[in-house]
């Protein structure tokens, strides 16, 4: 590696998590409603971004598809073959059944042989402050709880990349600080390999968000989404700076505009 010109490598090291080319997605009977529209969009390793737009422009399809759950109808998504992959919801998916074995269920399908799955469900757990709970039924947990919960199941996970569809959207606002806190918390410390050893590379945020003060916290670049177009691509700052995107994109300013009344 050493002897390899600077330029190559750098392209090694900046292989794109998510590189979407012309990307459509159909949904509904006969594929009738177009959901994504010829998405152009490259996402780095160690971005942090965020999702914008009224409901139905396109957000929850576009991190559906970027996880795999959803294909593209047209046009081509490329990303590394083994990257490690985290989504949440807005409201989790809970079995029924304790916090630990909820964690313990989701390293196993991972392939974590069963006999390791206990204890690095509690090491989850008491990361996000909740090994006390262990043994409650999920389903009994509060909205905050169960989000909290869902976020240490995947961080157990040691994903690369986190995909957010508005993780506090239900949430009161005390729940809301608690889980914002852990996102900017996991996010920051950088990946981990299935040991939990610090691999010296940065972690990905994709996250969907109509709170734009939660939007300025966490993402370093925003992606404004209407009818299934992406109509912006820009810097946070950049993004909320109101007489530059009004000259950019006009459609963007009056959602922000809205958004912010």
């Amino acid at each position: 590696m050493s002897g390899m010109p600077a330029t190559a490598r750098q392209s090694v090291v900046a292989a794109p998590c998510f590189d979407l080319r012309g990307v459509q997605v159909h949904l509904g009977p006969a594929s009738r409603l177009q959901a994504l529209t010829d998405i152009f969009l490259r996402i780095e390793e160690g971005e942090r971004v965020a999702l914008v737009g009224a409901n139905g422009s396109g957000k929850s399809t576009l991190l559906r598809t970027l996880h795999g759950l959803q294909r593209p109808s047209a046009g081509e998504l490329h990303s590394p073959a083994h990257q490690r992959v985290a989504m949440l919801f807005q409201r989790p998916h809970m079995l029924r059944m304790s916090a630990r074995r909820n964690i313990q269920l989701g390293l196993w399908l991972r392939g974590v042989p069963a006999r390791q799955t206990r204890a690095l469900a509690a090491q989850a757990l008491e990361r996000v402050e909740m090994g006390h709970l262990a043994e409650r039924n999920a389903r009994a947990l509060s909205g905050g709880q169960q989000q909290r919960l869902a976020l240490a199941r995947a961080w157990a996970l040691r994903p690369a990349v986190w995909l957010l569809d508005e993780p506090t959207a239900s949430l009161d606002p005390h729940a809301k600080r608690e889980v914002e806190a852990l996102i900017a918390e996991f996010t920051a410390a950088g990946q981990r390999d299935v040991d939990g050893q610090p691999t010296g590379r940065p972690t990905t945020l994709v996250f969907s968000s109509h709170n734009l003060g939660q939007v300025k916290r966490l993402a370093s670049r925003v992606v404004y989404l209407e009818q299934g177009r992406l109509l912006a691509d820009l810097p946070v700052n950049d993004f909320f700076n109101h007489d530059l995107l009004r000259s950019l994109c006009p459609q963007a300013h009056l959602f922000v505009q809205g958004e912010s009344l």
